[in-house]
């Protein structure tokens, strides 16, 4: 940028005053290299204004300095001091410390000088080479060369681009390991953040590895950093080029909250861990801008246990909804919602761009009311989710015939759903039954474990495990009172050849009579029954030798029991 800033100003000039184009270059190159030598040693010194004398010791002409057009009258500027002397000053710091590397560049590009400008910037108490350092380094590589090439001819360069491309990779990888090796030392927050800046500016791959490593190192806690240094830590995230797999924003908390300084992180991570952050509807804006960035990578975004409300759901649906989006994966379990933020959810899932394909509403209070309208978005053409977790979101019989209208639509592709610590009753199980006895429902996993349920959902059930069109392979019903009665019905079903259920998880208060039923099922041929789960039950030393007798039977294929 700053480069690019001084070939304007360069032309600029030019074009006002000299017409002379060869006359031009050369001036301009020899005036830029003086003007640098004067950044650079009054740089080293500290000293931000220069008097008369200092431009004539560098061999610039006060008269010119002052009113030449183009370069210096846009990057010098007069000021007059207590006394009415006259002084001068570039129009930003910034100026100078740009000016002061692209000397210092041009005078002697090593590895060596490299790292001893890397030295004097670490020993600098109040940091002011840092920015200088990083200017040196970007200059350094070989991106930089056209653009110097148009600032100052081919000729003033051509030392340092001569050299062959591998000798270049391998002065900035020798200055990349140098600085890698300073970032372990035992420095000052300022003194690491501007080392990472300065990897970046050499395009080093690791950087990002270099920031965990950091972090994770045990020698810095989230509460060593100021505010400040919070956003400088994300912005060097941010900048780098490659991705960050994981981003865990509990390992960054603070007692004063200032951890939110780091969701921009967000944009350039595949997972967002930002679960149990103490977030609210405030951070939902920036998550949405970064999810409607094209270039963000974010694929999971694990939102749960934070107080977001339905405000924050509905400003976080509007980046869900942008075409831009790639999020596959959304948790928002314990986030103090309610019905409200059913109708922005479901329009989500309407959209035509949604790739959502997993959703997490977990104990939220939802009610029947929000499952109307979530189910008006499930059944939608377009929906493409497969996965849906409900539990615990008061869901009675009404919720599940919401539910079970949606899962017949065609296409549905809900593939699993979780309605756990729901109160259904029979009556919700049996219309969910219903629709698994259906073509078009691709359910393979359904979990209503303590859902109050009764041995008479069975019977249902049961049906639809011999249904030839059931897509069920996984069932828990753990923690519901079913007795032996309900486990024989179940049985029944499991011992038909049409049952491909793979998974059956805890039902409850199975006696010794029961098993008998269920090692009937197991030997059944095919029985597809691979894991069963019969934890918090009353089977007895019989009802195990029941079962243990299936295990030898050639035609039982069960792997797990517990």
């Amino acid at each position: 940028m700053y480069t690019h800033f001084l070939i304007f100003q360069t032309r600029l000039k030019n074009d006002k005053y000299i017409k002379n184009e060869t006359k031009l270059n050369e001036y301009s190159k020899e005036f830029l290299l003086k003007l640098g030598k004067l950044a650079f040693d009054n740089l080293e010194k500290g000293n931000l204004i220069f008097y008369e004398q200092d431009l004539t010791e560098n061999d610039i002409d006060v008269t010119e300095a002052s009113v030449y057009s183009g370069v210096c009258t846009e990057v010098f500027k007069e000021e007059y001091g207590l006394y009415q002397e006259k002084v001068y000053c570039f129009v930003h710091l910034s100026i100078q410390e740009y000016l002061a590397a692209l000397y210092v560049f041009l005078s002697n590009s090593s590895a060596r000088l490299l790292k001893t400008a890397v030295d004097q910037a670490l020993k600098s108490k109040n940091g002011h080479l840092d920015l200088y350092l990083r200017f040196l380094l970007g200059l350094s590589t070989d991106s930089s060369k056209t653009l110097l090439q148009k600032l100052l001819g081919q000729t003033r360069i051509s030392s340092h681009t001569t050299l062959k491309r591998s000798l270049k990779w391998l002065l900035g990888q020798t200055t990349a390991k140098y600085i890698r090796k300073k970032i372990q030392e035992n420095l000052s927050p300022e003194r690491t953040i501007n080392l990472f800046h300065c990897l970046n500016e050499l395009g080093d791959n690791s950087l990002v590895e270099e920031v965990q490593r950091y972090l994770n190192s045990g020698s810095l806690s989230a509460e060593d950093l100021s505010p400040v240094q919070y956003s400088t830590l994300a912005f060097v995230m941010l900048i780098s080029d490659k991705e960050l797999d994981v981003f865990d924003l509990k390992k960054f908390i603070r007692s004063d909250k200032e951890h939110w300084r780091l969701l921009p992180v967000v944009k350039n991570s595949r997972t967002a861990l930002l679960n149990s952050c103490n977030l609210t509807e405030k951070c939902c804006e920036a998550l949405a801008s970064a999810l409607r960035s094209n270039s963000s990578p974010l694929r999971e975004l694990d939102l749960s246990d934070n107080d977001l409300q339905d405000s924050g759901v509905k400003l976080l649906s509007t980046g869900l909804e942008d075409s831009h989006c790639k999020l596959g994966i959304l948790r928002l379990n314990s986030c103090n919602l309610t019905e409200k933020c059913c109708e922005a959810l479901a329009s989500v899932l309407r959209s035509n761009s949604s790739p959502l394909r997993e959703l997490d509403l977990s104990d939220n209070d939802l009610l029947d009311s929000g499952m109307k309208l979530l189910s008006a978005g499930l059944g939608d053409s377009h929906c493409k989710l497969e996965i849906l977790r409900l539990a615990g979101c008061r869901v009675t019989e009404e919720g599940c015939s919401s539910l079970a209208s949606a899962l017949r639509s065609n296409p549905s592709h809900l593939r699993a759903l979780d309605l756990s610590y729901n109160h259904p009753g029979d009556s919700g199980v049996k219309l969910l039954s219903a629709v698994l006895e259906d073509p078009s429902c691709k359910l393979e996993k359904l979990k209503l474990n303590s859902c109050n349920l009764t041995e008479k959902c069975c019977e249902a059930l049961a049906s639809a495990l011999r249904s030839n069109s059931s897509p069920l392979r996984e069932l828990d019903l753990s923690d519901n009172d079913l007795q032996d009665s309900g486990v024989k019905l179940l049985s029944a079903g499991l011992e038909d050849s049409h049952c491909k259920l793979g998974i059956l998880r805890s039902v409850i208060f199975v006696k010794s009579n029961s098993c008998s039923s269920l090692a009937s099922a197991l030997r059944s041929n095919p029985s597809h029954l691979r894991e069963l789960d019969l934890s918090y039950n009353r089977p007895g030393d019989s009802g195990v030798k029941l079962l243990s007798a299936v295990l030898e039977d050639p035609s039982c294929k069960l792997e797990k029991l517990k």
